[in-house]
């Protein structure tokens, strides 16, 4: 390419994998697709055809089914290309639009996570009050506020984004478009850029985890107080498998975006790992977290398949 800054018209996906670890690679990530795609679908169909379910916690769980459902594809069809079809060229536009929707998804889950983990602190912790704190208005600003809240943090990366130059090469060295990863390539040294993804990191990641962490937390000591042995042990290994997935989903994100705007640079293969656990395992276990051990929902799926009743208290 030419040593003058210029804007490249295409990018070139470098997905560095072994060739011995090819075939797994591509298997592993096609099974977490359809996984994915399964738990997912399944949990969006029976919240919206089961009228039962149509209270705030499962309004939460459906719209986190979305998000887990559209960053998925936006993901890993891409990859699966690049790794099975050699389909490495990317076009300047499509490749924004991947990368957009990467950091508006992955942010507006963040916002959502620990919206629902409030609303379960309200649930366990006021439960006379609950119906008339988190109402269906109360639900629904909260998700229009998710989705402000994400467009807001990601308009200065789109603006930044296009600032950058490439001068030296336009081959990316991930798998998918990544706003890192241009930064390293571009001709562009300016150091607002990775202040600006370690600050909104900070901000939105510590933040996020933070809130709940203090939720469960609650919710825990509340636990605490129930006479009931199996209701203590219910609140406990809801929390904590909560926290489990909420943990997965933050800590990789905030190491990986964090340490480059402080000038620790990570090795690809670190960086890969971290971004992908992050960004694909969340989506894969969140239905079954989040959903399959709900006894409504797993009553709604049974009733589904098989055109029977059932009564969920009894499942």
């Amino acid at each position: 390419m030419s040593n003058t800054s210029v804007l490249v018209s295409e990018f070139v996906l470098h997905c560095a994998i072994e060739k011995d670890k090819m075939t797994f690679t591509i298997i592993a990530l096609a099974l977490i697709y359809l996984v994915t795609l399964f738990g997912n679908l399944m949990v969006i169909t029976v919240v919206i055809i089961n009228p039962h379910l149509h209270n705030p916690m499962f309004v939460y769980i459906g719209t986190l089914a979305v998000i887990d459902v559209v960053n998925s594809t936006n993901l890993i069809p891409r990859m699966l290309a690049v790794l099975a079809f050699n389909a490495i060229s990317v076009p300047y536009g499509p490749c924004l639009l991947q990368l957009s929707m990467v950091y508006y998804l992955s942010l507006a889950e963040s916002f959502l996570l620990s919206v629902m983990a409030c609303d379960r602190y309200v649930a366990v912790v006021y439960p006379l009050q609950y119906p008339s704190i988190v109402t269906n208005k109360i639900v629904c600003f909260s998700i229009l506020l998710v989705n402000i809240l994400a467009a807001a943090v990601l308009t200065p990366y789109l603006v930044f984004v296009r600032e950058l130059s490439f001068c030296r090469t336009n081959i990316l060295p991930y798998c998918f478009c990544d706003f890192v990863t241009m930064i390293h390539i571009s001709c562009t040294e300016d150091p607002r850029h990775l202040t600006l993804l370690s600050s909104t990191t900070i901000v939105t990641g510590f933040g996020g985890l933070g809130l709940c962490i203090l939720s469960y937390g609650r919710i825990i000591v509340a636990a605490l107080k129930i006479n009931s042995a199996d209701g203590k042990r219910k609140a406990f290994s809801t929390s904590l498998t909560h926290l489990l997935v909420v943990s997965l989903f933050y800590l990789p994100l905030i190491i990986s975006y964090t340490l480059p705007g402080f000038g620790v640079q990570l090795s690809a293969e670190a960086y890969n790992v971290l971004v992908i656990i992050a960004i694909m395992v969340p989506p894969m276990m969140n239905p079954i977290i989040y959903s399959f051990r709900n006894k409504e929902i797993k009553s709604s799926i049974y009733r589904l398949y098989t055109g029977k009743r059932t009564n969920p208290v009894s499942q």
